[in-house]
């Protein structure tokens, strides 16, 4: 197994990880298999009770975890489906000793950070990077390692310990590091925030084989030149990861520098068997990538979607539903404009609040092509929410709702088309008369992480539904999967009522109870879905909810409907 860390020094947040996923990337273009692993040096367990305006999004992986958004990056650049393991925090870390030393597991020795969990740390990367994370069901070639926070944080120190022992336990030539550092510019590009991480990643036993350096333009000559000379490394091992047009041209970046020449002799690649198959599908895979990638930047026509959501102050809240519309916009060679629109700003104006942004939201409403309603929790903007969907329904807007968008769309539909009255949510309107949308009765309400409906569940396409403009997109598929996470559902009891209105459940779940995927039949497109389709697009292969609302959009749903029918 060969390891690839990347950490990163002085300043967090300067994209580790798109560095990371584009390394892994370019090393499974040469035919190598590749897993990824984040750490995050945070004591809660997972990110599933943190909120969104802090930490980003919530990313949910098949089997229900609940990770670091991070992970996403890996599993849309990896075409990898990577388990609730690949993400470790000192939370699950600790725990996992600590239920060791109740055990009795240590024979009574007293447990100490060192050597106790400094070898857990160790024990479970190695035990996590072997784990299949494609069809082929092999242990994969190489292991690219995230450690998250920056160089010298006091919580980081226990994993920067272990790890610097885990590289002199896998041997030379099965463990690379790259310190991703920035390079601001104050006159000049200045070079000590690099030179001071370096030292500070030296003195903690961990030595920068290439060090990444994120600036916002090309580097300078002379600034490599002296960046190689006071970190005393080759000029060649300096690499230049400079603002560009999209992440997607990271990895392009990073192959123009020759990255992966550096890269072969250190972790010894010749020796790692490479069939002609997984080369050759490697190579493909990379002259995919290249063609989307600078098709964008050649893109004409300009496809405009309002994303009304309430955490649009911090758009990583949103990370995977934006990168699932630039997917589909790659797909469809159509240039991508999301407009964030914080949906308290579409409710009624009062004294206290600004007109400006309620005239400018709606606006933007008004005028996109089309209408993104994303999840979310508590009623905080759901009331715009909802008559964003009014406005997309009767105007005939394409509208794609999610989880909590699919929740509202039934709501406004109850409320004004089935003249349900008083039609709420158990969530959102508890004294409501009727709701429409209530809690899972198998749903734990004592407790707040791990207690939804999480991971991946199968989706039951329903008979009489064959003019369905999204099952069109899967084909003759009779089921999809996708992943969730929520705690609510469209009542049983009211869905003869709805159905009997025009709103049709095109997708259930496979007992036929719980309702899934709703749309309506004479509208350009109207899709609501209770899963987080966004979870399973990747840059090579959209997800089709997204790419069919996109096509909607852009006027091209149905050559794409026939392209991928015929692929």
């Amino acid at each position: 197994m060969k390891y690839v860390l990347v950490s990163g020094g002085v300043i967090s947040g300067v994209g580790k990880g798109i560095i990371a996923s584009s390394t892994g990337l370019l090393l499974k273009t040469k035919g190598l298999t590749v897993t990824s692993i984040k750490i995050d040096p945070y004591i809660n367990i997972d990110a599933g009770t943190m909120a969104p305006t802090e930490h980003g999004e919530v990313y949910v992986t098949d089997d229900g975890g609940e990770m670091d958004l991070d992970l996403g990056n890996y599993e849309r650049y990896l075409l990898t489906t990577l388990s609730r393991d690949h993400n470790i925090t000192t939370g699950k870390v600790y725990q996992s000793v600590i239920e060791k030393e109740r055990r009795g597991d240590y024979l009574g020795k007293t447990v100490q950070v060192v050597p106790h969990v400094t070898n857990a740390i160790q024990d479970w990367i190695e035990r996590v990077a072997r784990i299949p994370v494609d069809e082929s069901g092999c242990e994969p070639d190489v292991c690219v390692i995230e450690l998250g926070g920056t160089i010298g944080d006091i919580e980081s120190a226990p994993f920067i310990y272990a790890i610097s022992q885990l590289q002199r336990r896998v041997g030379k030539g099965n463990f690379v590091q790259i310190m991703v550092a920035y390079v601001p510019v104050v006159g000049e590009q200045k070079t000590k925030p690099t030179q001071r991480a370096v030292s500070d990643s030296r003195q903690s036993g961990l030595n920068p084989d290439l060090i990444a350096c994120r600036c916002e333009q090309p580097l300078e000559n002379s600034t490599i030149q002296k960046i190689a000379n006071t970190c005393q490394v080759d000029e060649k091992q300096v690499i230049a990861v400079h603002n560009v047009s999209t992440t997607y041209h990271v990895p392009l970046l990073l192959d123009k520098q020759k990255l992966l020449d550096t890269l072969w002799p250190l972790l010894d690649i010749p020796s790692i068997h490479r069939s002609p198959e997984k080369i050759e599908k490697g190579s493909a895979m990379w002259k995919e990538w290249v063609g989307l990638a600078r098709g964008q930047d050649f893109a004409s026509e300009t496809v405009t979607i309002a994303l009304v959501g309430k955490y649009t102050s911090l758009h990583d809240a949103y990370i995977s539903v934006s990168k699932a519309l630039e997917h589909s916009a790659m797909y469809c060679r159509k240039r991508l404009d999301l407009i964030w629109v914080d949906s308290s700003h579409l409710e009624d104006v009062t004294l206290e609040d600004s007109p400006a942004d309620f005239h400018k939201a709606w606006h933007v409403v008004c005028t996109a092509d089309a209408i993104l309603v994303p999840g979310g929790f508590g009623v905080r903007g759901t009331a715009g929410m909802i008559k964003a969907i009014n406005w997309a329904r009767t105007k005939n807007v394409p509208f794609l709702g999610i989880c909590l968008g699919f929740q509202l769309a039934v709501i406004e539909f109850a409320t004004n088309v089935a003249g349900i009255e008083d039609a709420g949510s158990e969530e959102l309107h508890p004294n409501a008369k009727n709701h429409v949308i209530v809690y899972m009765p198998e749903i734990d309400k004592t407790k707040m992480g791990g207690t939804m409906r999480l991971g991946k569940h199968p989706c039951i396409f329903q008979e009489g539904t064959e003019w369905s403009r999204i099952r069109a997109l899967y084909g003759k598929a009779p089921q999809i999967e996708e992943r969730h996470r929520h705690r609510y559902e469209v009542n049983p009891d009211l869905i003869p009522g709805l159905e009997a209105a025009g709103l049709n459940f095109i997708g259930k779940d496979t007992k036929g109870e719980r309702m899934e995927i709703i749309e309506l039949k004479d509208h350009p497109w109207f899709v609501g879905v209770q899963a987080h389709p966004e979870f399973l697009s990747r840059v090579l292969s959209p997800s089709k909810f997204f790419l069919g609302f996109f096509a909607a959009a852009a006027g091209c749903l149905e050559d794409v409907t026939k392209r991928l029918n015929q692929a």
